[in-house]
């Protein structure tokens, strides 16, 4: 051995930890597949991990809308159907990343938005009043699906992410779930008895039973999920049936009763979604740029979760071109959900992401398996509808480790980066800080006044910034990429500080072979489009 290899050897060890282009500790990463049996499980696990936004999307904005139980359970599984059909459009033509794409929080204000609107307060009979604002929902999506569509088919989202480096990437892709921090932990506390067990016990089955019980196949770890919630809802239906709420106040008995949620009972057996069954949409302008802010918002996080996605799946950094066909096939996913009515559009479902980390399992395979769930269960309402009708405490106790999971995606990106510099702190801490900030001052300012800080005559206007401006991922990434872009530039150091080296094969889908691997169309469509 030459004193220069020697010398390279004793470098070697003395890097802690070296940067891992793929994560390691995955057991099946995008392309590879467990056994039918267990994949069949893991997919109807991440749909019962879908389930939660599916439910609380609906239950949020339908009541305002007019609707009731039958109304809140056509909605719901109507979301369920077009999620179904949008995320294996995802994983076969967008991204081929192991993604769920589902219903988004942020299009929650937007369709308040219209339902609050006064031209709908002269209906008098509330089923009429949350048909014509279905409709106004429904044009309002169509018409803000053109801007991903737009952004992601014609390559212009492409070139906006060839900017990022790993250093604007972190708080973009950590924000994604922290940004939804209130979906944890408070909507856990509206029933502490159920949902507190239910967050202790899957973290004693994912975390630390594994390591205390050493069995050949991982069987806690994968399926903590299942098993959690199926102790807990037995435990939740025990205390039901017990009696333990009958004279409890009536949100406590929404919250922690098992047999409240209205699902099962205004459901239909057999019932198949499909395209204006509410009617034809209609358009008012101002509703329509509230949506397309949403659909800005949705494609910005969706950007974060598609690169943790990619770590979560064991596969290389997603090439632009790919990230932009993804928010393409995302647009058409927002433009079903307006043909459909779905009351929301659409995002990478975050908690889904979490689930891959949590399992170790990035397969594909799962994911288009769960999509088949959504599928079933959507048209055999009453079926889904016991599933679905779950406890919304025990959804927030599963989101407070997988949205966890989620964030900590972001953290891991910090191995490209130099943590030693003071522009990389400052960065970092920076955007963190105001990702945070700059949302809860916005929605602050609104319970305390009533309106937004941006307040013109043109509401829909003041909608639009509420809506960007209350995003934690959307404020944390554009402040990080602005000052990644413009602080110290002509530094030599600055590109390797920001990671941009790592990165660097990866910007264009042919400079590394590993990009053919996992993100290629099917059928040899990828000929067909080289440049997407």
């Amino acid at each position: 051995m030459t004193a220069a290899e020697a010398a390279a050897k004793v470098a070697d060890e003395l890097v802690p930890h070296p940067v891992n282009e793929q994560l390691p500790g995955v057991d099946y990463c995008v392309n590879s597949n467990p056994s039918w049996a267990e994949a069949i499980v893991l997919g109807f696990q991440h749909y019962l991990v879908m389930l939660g936004t599916s439910v609380i999307i609906p239950t949020i904005i339908v009541p305002y809308m007019g609707g009731g139980n039958v109304e809140k359970a056509q909605v719901v599984q109507t979301l369920l159907f077009v999620s179904g059909v949008n995320t294996l459009l995802q994983t076969w033509f967008g991204t081929r990343l192991p993604v769920v794409v589902g219903g988004s929080f942020r299009f929650i204000t937007p369709s308040l938005y219209v339902a609050f609107s006064q031209r709908y307060y002269i209906y008098l009979n509330p089923y009429q009043r949350f048909i014509r604002t279905m409709r106004a929902i429904q044009g309002a999506l169509m018409v803000a699906s053109v801007l991903p569509m737009l952004l992601g088919f014609l390559g212009i989202w492409r070139i906006v992410v060839r900017f990022i480096s790993p250093l604007s990437a972190v708080p973009l892709v950590t924000l994604v779930g922290l940004g939804l921090y209130e979906q944890g932990f408070p909507l856990l506390a509206e029933c502490v008895e159920i949902g507190l067990p239910e967050l202790i016990i899957l973290i004693l089955l994912s975390q630390f039973i594994p390591h205390m019980w050493s069995i050949k196949r991982p069987m806690f770890d994968r399926f903590a999920v299942l098993l959690s919630v199926g102790i807990v809802w037995a435990y939740a239906a025990l205390l039901t049936v017990a009696g333990a709420y009958k004279n409890r106040p009536l949100n406590t008995q929404l919250s922690c009763r098992v047999d409240r949620s209205g699902l099962v009972s205004g459901s239909s057996w057999v019932s198949f979604p499909y395209p204006v069954q509410w009617g034809a949409p209609s358009l008012h302008a101002g509703e329509a740029f509230v949506m397309i802010a949403a659909a800005f918002v949705a494609l910005i996080e969706s950007t974060g979760a598609f690169i943790a996605a990619s770590r979560y799946g064991s596969a290389t950094h997603v090439p632009s071109s790919v990230l932009s066909r993804g928010v393409g096939w995302l647009g058409v996913g927002i433009f079903l959900d307006g043909l459909f009515g779905t009351g929301s559009g659409s995002t990478v479902s975050v908690e889904n992401v979490g689930l891959l980390a949590l399992t170790r399992v990035g397969s594909r395979r799962v994911i288009q398996i769960s999509a088949v769930f959504m599928l079933f269960f959507s048209i055999f309402g009453k079926f889904g509808a016991i599933v679905a009708s779950i406890p919304l405490p025990i959804v927030g106790a599963l989101y407070c480790v997988l949205f966890a999971l989620m964030s900590s995606a972001g953290l891991g990106l910090l191995q490209y980066c130099n943590l030693s510099s003071f522009r990389t702190k400052f960065i970092i801490g920076f955007s963190f800080f105001m990702g945070l900030s700059v949302p809860r001052y916005f929605t602050d300012y609104v319970l305390t006044s009533g309106h937004g800080p941006v307040h013109t005559r043109s509401v829909w206007f003041n909608k639009m910034v509420q809506v960007i401006f209350t995003s934690p991922a959307t404020v944390a990434g554009i402040v990080a990429l602005f000052l990644d872009l413009t602080l110290a530039r002509k530094n030599e150091s600055t590109r390797k500080d920001s990671g941009r080296h790592w990165w660097a094969k990866f910007k264009y889908f042919d400079k590394d072979p590993r990009s053919a691997e996992f993100y290629s169309l099917p059928y040899g469509l990828s000929k067909y489009f080289p440049s997407l």
